[in-house]
């Protein structure tokens, strides 16, 4: 059934929210000088970062990568090992330039060139196969380096242009991710405009450098995070181009029909740059994906459908209802579970692999795969007889400690902004709580609001020392704290006695097992974390050991949801305790 433009139209300014960052670190990028719209740049590409422990190493990421069908890969900097196991493989690499170091490029044409000679090779066929360069990361997500860097990344970009010509790369694409909050508004598309503060200054000397150097707008566009935060008007087939459900939008303006929330959102990044005289800017998608673990939708099941979908789409170059048959680079996010990523929810659930090199879900990048196994059902909801909770009484926020440096509070403010649905909206320029416009007062705004959504899921007030908890609520005229209750949720229930596990069978064929590893894996948080390596139970390193430890594992963590220990018939039961040396396994009542 069609949805209504007034069934929306609520999510308004949400949707601009709630598309906004995911954030990793400083980014470069680099393009190769394709002519118009037709040709197509390169495969889906893959966004490869690095916050994990025990990763696979850079020449083994490459074969990860090719298993995958990934056309191109990304990287959050120019780390030379990376660069050097991408070397002759003609795979097409997307590096970049740290935020940090962008004003100092922006002034100094020397410094630009010192950059480019210290960090890229020169183009050689038997050297990786540079082809974007990234200037920073999610720069105009970060108000707290509004004043030293907005306005240099186009002084940046044009020395770093310049160093790269004398360099041999001349082909090189320069571009910068923005995340979806650069918009103001983005539904209907066509009403998108981009927020006052840059809209000017920043957005129109970067579009007209994009637009004379036949670049590209780079935008990180997640839907897991429009449709996470707006569940009643955005339907899940809609955000996972599924389309069961017959679900679409028309845009009332330009009577457009959108299939799916992807094209929705780059349709209003493209009408937001007409209405800046730039509408013909090609657009390419720095960071997409979906979460397989983590939080409310983010199943492992879900990430296979959106990634697959994605990439069956892409092959086919439909383009958007604005843009049709457009082909367009497109970076998935990511390649691996990243376990040192900071945050609740879904930040350590996104990845192609986990860390040990094992796949979370098959999938073709290519887009040529049209079918695949069966993904193992997501594991049962509580049982919907239970009574919902009273509403909870109020008085507890999540506020910044005074006197803390500033970077550090920019940094967890970014942090704080890029996850859920529309935790920083308020603090936009014209929203109610944008004044005072000051970092501290963002600062408070961004911990609640984050702390208030993730709390049940295990969020701390914390942000690295940064914020305490108060019983004063901190709201102030017409600016609303979300709060929650003063009294502290009551602890977990004691550990049950002692007696059954979940074990793998003897003599079950090795894909099945692997099937079910993975799907164990992609469960619960830190289902599989003690047989990653290093970890307690990582040794020995088998299949059927790994099995079992993850069968074990899941089944205890939904036992009482009515997860069963069968694994298609893969796993038994047993009051033998196959806990080992330092590895012990979790068990549960007999």
């Amino acid at each position: 059934m069609a949805s209504s433009y007034s069934l929306l139209a609520a999510v308004l300014f949400l949707l601009a929210a709630a598309f906004s960052c995911h954030c990793n670190v400083a980014a470069a990028k680099k393009g190769h000088g394709q002519k118009g719209h037709g040709k197509r740049a390169h495969g889906l590409g893959v966004n490869y970062g690095t916050l994990g422990d025990n990763l696979p190493t850079p020449t083994r990421s490459v074969r990860l990568l090719r298993d995958a069908g990934a056309g191109a890969v990304k990287i959050y900097d120019a780390n030379p090992e990376i660069l050097s196991a991408f070397a002759g493989t003609g795979i097409p690499v997307s590096a970049m330039v740290p935020n940090e170091i962008i004003p100092s490029i922006a002034a100094s044409r020397a410094a630009a060139h010192k950059w480019v000679v210290n960090n890229l090779p020169k183009p050689s066929s038997h050297g990786p196969k540079i082809v974007y360069l990234l200037v920073g990361n999610e720069l105009l997500s970060n108000q707290a380096i509004k004043d030293s860097t907005w306005g240099a990344i186009v002084p940046a970009m044009r020395n770093l242009r310049h160093a790269l010509r004398k360099h041999g790369m001349g082909r090189v694409k320069l571009g910068t991710p923005l995340a979806m909050d650069a918009l103001s508004a983005s539904y209907p598309p066509s009403s998108s405009l981009f927020r006052d503060d840059i809209e000017l200054k920043v957005m129109r000397p970067l579009l007209r450098f994009l637009n004379l150097t036949k670049s590209y707008y780079f935008v990180d566009a997640y839907p897991y995070f429009a449709w996470a935060g707006n569940q009643d008007t955005i339907s899940l087939d809609y955000a996972l181009f599924q389309g069961k459900s017959g679900a679409f939008h028309v845009d009332p303006q330009t009577g457009l029909k959108y299939t799916n929330l992807l094209d929705q959102m780059l349709d209003a990044c493209v009408a937001a740059m007409a209405k800046l005289g730039f509408g013909k800017i090609k657009m390419a998608i720095a960071e997409t994906g979906w979460p397989n673990g983590g939080g409310p939708g983010a199943s492992v099941g879900n990430a296979a459908i959106y990634n697959r979908n994605l990439a069956a789409r892409m092959a086919t170059s439909p383009g958007t209802p604005l843009r049709p048959g457009e082909k367009m680079p497109v970076f998935v996010f990511s390649l691996y579970n990243e376990d040192k990523k900071p945050g609740a929810g879904t930040e350590r659930h996104w990845g192609l692999f986990y860390p040990n090199g094992t796949a979370v879900y098959q999938v073709d990048l290519g887009g040529r795969r049209r079918s695949y196994p069966p993904l193992p059902s997501p594991p049962p909801s509580p049982s919907p007889s239970t009574p919902p909770s009273p509403p909870a009484e109020q008085g507890l926020w999540c506020v910044l400690l005074p006197g803390k440096d500033e970077k550090a509070v920019a940094a967890a403010l970014n942090y704080a902004c890029g996850q859920g649905s529309g935790t920083c909206a308020a603090i936009q320029p014209g929203a109610v709580c944008f004044e005072p416009n000051t970092l501290d007062a963002h600062a408070s705004y961004a911990f609640n609001s984050y702390w208030q959504q993730f709390r049940k899921s295990g969020a701390s007030c914390s942000f690295n020392g940064l914020a305490t908890t108060t019983t004063t609520d901190p709201s102030h005229g017409s600016c609303k704290f979300p709060s929650s209750p003063a009294t502290p949720p009551p602890p977990p229930p004691p550990p049950v006695e002692l007696g059954v596990w979940c074990v793998l069978a003897p003599g079950k064929d090795e894909k099945a097992v692997e099937a079910a590893l993975n799907y164990a894996c992609g469960q619960g948080q830190g289902t599989c974390a003690a047989i990653q390596p290093g970890g307690a139970c990582f040794e020995p390193n088998t299949l059927d050991a790994h099995a079992s430890y993850a069968f074990n594992s899941y089944w205890q963590q939904f036992r009482k949801t009515g997860g069963s220990c069968s694994f298609n018939g893969l796993a038994v039961t047993t009051t033998a305790d196959p806990s080992h040396g330092s590895c012990k396994f979790p068990s549960s009542s007999n």
